[in-house]
């Protein structure tokens, strides 16, 4: 799945033309000529020959964790949702939530009143069993909760949705924030703000309390697993009984727990880190009742600050910047839109793709994803290692995987969500307690694979794993991923490079433990898995000398499945490309050839500039390698970018043919 880190957003002007232009966007054919550093070799730093110039002239804006056509692409959407969103009248839900979040003056004459009122209910709290509803409760409701409880297929009977609990109760992204010498700035950022909160709320004591409240975060991130075990779905498919649960951890009473979270009736459920959730069970007994109450009061007061009066806004700045490198809170008519985004997105994404997304680009797209498809079958076909059985089970895989492009066939009901112009606090936690009401209504009930991850706006894509499917949504689907106006060596280099990856996962180092209907299979002969990750750990040695930030080189371990669907995402949009030329060599444009023109639109696609501490966190938490790698990582093993750009031995990535790895 293509991730871009937004956390922080800055406008850019956009046209008044909500349809395709009739000449593309970037340069006279799709690429911006001018973004390229020809003084460096592309067998050098492929990135830096397409993205060097524009690298040395952008300045990332202060309210920004990074620069690069994510953000543009991203800026662009929201500068068209802010036109729709704030036109609309206040009596509909989506005027209504977004003008209670403009009202300045009324949040700041509410200040923290209706959180004094959620802060009360947790003070009476005088028990453990008590506790543990209320952590229950947070779902839909207000704080945070110790394990995480998500609603999906059943990766053994993926026909039917279930109940996964796993480890949570963290309030820094990732477990070596709390473990690792590299992050001690973030961690006293966050002890700082732990100790802000609870003086705002009244605690006699703040320092101390917060210093507890770490202390026991700090064991939580003892105890929880690390970012890379977590996405081995072998591990974190677990299932047991409910009585088996109860016996396991036995210091939670989980019957009153998930009852308080809107779940009854189950018999068994999906542990996903098992021992994490054996060990913060424990850590919940043997933790005093007011050190659990002092943490429940730092999460929640950092869960609803953005809704509350400037200072709580600043205070969790004063935090959150030192996670991203940002110096410069968002404008509120960001934060505003971002708000109405996440809470009605299928409500907005309606009008959203009216607008802005013509029916031209889904056809034009469901026909380049057909191209991708039958070039990756061909891969299957000629893969060297793939036993023939295996071959037409993958094959099968293949043509059974779907496809959704642009925006869902259905759209959500949001009637029963009741906003109110006067009251943005209210608002968030109705909009919490829908969303999550939502989501429940779909545990053990057959799947429904109508249902979208991600809304139209989305500038991203995914693979829907255990529904096999994949989802474009019509956010991505602009210049320069997709321009119907451009070259087609630039819409394959790009977007198609984008569907390459996506319907690669389905058979990447967990894609492949998953059979053609969902289902949860080991369906590899020992000898296809044995040569397979021989040519992943080929490629995983590679990304584990790439070293973005000093002193810290990219995990291959957790980046595994995304790095493989890089670069099989690019091999089979290559193929695709020149199956499109049907036998005909492709035209000379602005002096450049055809696969030049692809692979300089791939590399474009990948433009980035980053803050240090933003790429900190996503190299601790984020399965995807940073942007730069994604461009030099994959690119060096195609023979055809060789070619291309006549790289040669002496190049610094150069690599000999015996070396590159060849999964696909």
């Amino acid at each position: 799945m293509r991730i871009f880190l937004l956390a922080a957003v800055s406008a850019a002007a956009i046209s008044g033309a909500a349809f395709a232009a009739e000449k593309p966007m970037y340069g006279a054919w799709g690429v911006d000529l001018t973004a390229r550093d020809v003084a460096v070799k592309p067998g050098d730093d492929f990135n830096k020959y397409a993205n060097g110039a524009w690298e040395k002239k952008t300045t990332i804006p202060a309210d920004q964790a990074s620069a690069g056509v994510g953000y543009d692409v991203y800026n662009r959407s929201q500068d068209q949702l802010r036109t729709l969103i704030e036109t609309a009248d206040a009596s509909t839900p989506i005027g209504a939530l977004y003008k209670s979040f403009t009202d300045e003056a009324k949040v700041e004459q509410v200040d923290d009143a209706p959180l004094k009122a959620d802060l009360a209910k947790l003070a009476a709290v005088s028990s453990k069993a008590e506790l543990a509803k209320a952590l229950g409760a947070a779902h839909g409701g207000f704080g945070p909760d110790l394990f995480s409880l998500d609603i999906y297929p059943d990766a053994k009977n993926p026909e039917l949705n279930t109940l996964y609990i796993g480890q949570s109760g963290l309030g820094l992204p990732d477990r070596d924030y709390y473990l690792t010498d590299g992050f001690k700035p973030q961690l006293a950022a966050y002890t700082a703000f732990a100790e802000r909160a609870l003086k705002m709320a009244g605690y006699a004591d703040p320092a101390k309390s917060a210093a507890d409240v770490i202390a026991f975060e700090t064991a939580i991130a003892k105890v929880s697993w690390a970012v890379a075990d977590r996405r081995d779905i072998d591990k974190v498919y677990n299932p047991v009984t409910m009585d088996e649960l109860k016996a396991y951890a036995p210091e939670v009473p989980w019957a009153d727990y998930l009852a308080a979270a809107g779940v009854t009736g189950r018999s068994q459920v999906v542990l996903g880190e098992k021992s994490a959730v054996r060990d913060i069970a424990k850590l919940f007994a043997d933790t005093p009742l007011e050190t659990l109450k002092a943490w429940q009061t730092v999460q929640g007061v950092l869960e609803m600050s953005p809704y509350l009066s400037k200072r709580f806004v600043d205070s969790r700045f004063d935090y959150i910047k030192v996670l991203s490198g940002q110096t410069q809170l968002r404008p509120r008519w960001k934060r505003g839109v971002q708000l109405v985004d996440g809470s009605l997105g299928e409500l907005v994404g309606q009008a959203y793709v009216a607008k802005y997304f013509p029916p031209s680009s889904k056809a034009q797209m469901v026909d380049l994803i057909a191209n991708l498809k039958t070039a990756m079958a061909e891969r299957i076909q000629k893969a060297p290692w793939m036993a023939p059985a295996t071959k037409q089970a993958a094959l099968a895989k293949l043509s059974k995987m779907s496809v959704m492009v642009g925006y869902p066939d259905k759209w959500r009901d949001y009637s029963g969500l009741k906003l109110d112009v006067t009251d943005l606090y209210g608002n968030v936690r109705r909009s919490g307690a829908f969303e999550w009401a939502y989501t429940l209504g779909d545990l053990g009930k057959p799947v429904d694979h109508g249902k979208w991850g991600m809304t139209p706006q989305t500038v991203n894509a995914y693979n829907g794993g255990l529904e096999n499917k994949i989802v474009f949504p019509a956010g991505i689907l602009q210049a320069p991923y997709f321009d119907p106006a451009a070259d087609p060596a630039v819409n394959y280099g790009a977007i198609g490079a984008v569907i390459g990856h996506e319907i690669s996962h389905g058979f990447d180092d967990q894609g492949r433990k998953i059979d053609d209907t969902g289902k949860l299979r080991d369906w590899w002969t020992a000898e296809d898995a044995k040569r397979f990750e021989a040519q992943a750990a080929v490629l995983g040695g590679q990304y584990g000398t790439y070293e973005p930030v000093p002193g810290m080189k990219i995990n291959p371990a957790l980046t595994m499945g995304e790095n493989i669907a890089d670069l099989a995402g690019l091999q089979v949009a290559y193929d695709a490309y020149h199956a499109a030329l049907k036998g005909k060599p492709a035209p000379v444009v602005g002096g450049m050839t055809g696969d030049q023109r692809f692979f300089l639109a791939f590399a474009q696609s990948w433009q980035d500039k980053s803050r240090d501490d933003s790429l900190k966190q996503q190299m601790a938490s984020d399965p995807h390698s940073p942007s730069n790698f994604r461009v030099i990582g994959p690119t060096r093993n195609v023979d055809a970018w060789y070619a291309a750009f006549g790289v040669k031995p002496g190049d610094k990535f150069y690599l000999p043919p015996e070396k590159r790895s060849r999964i696909w």
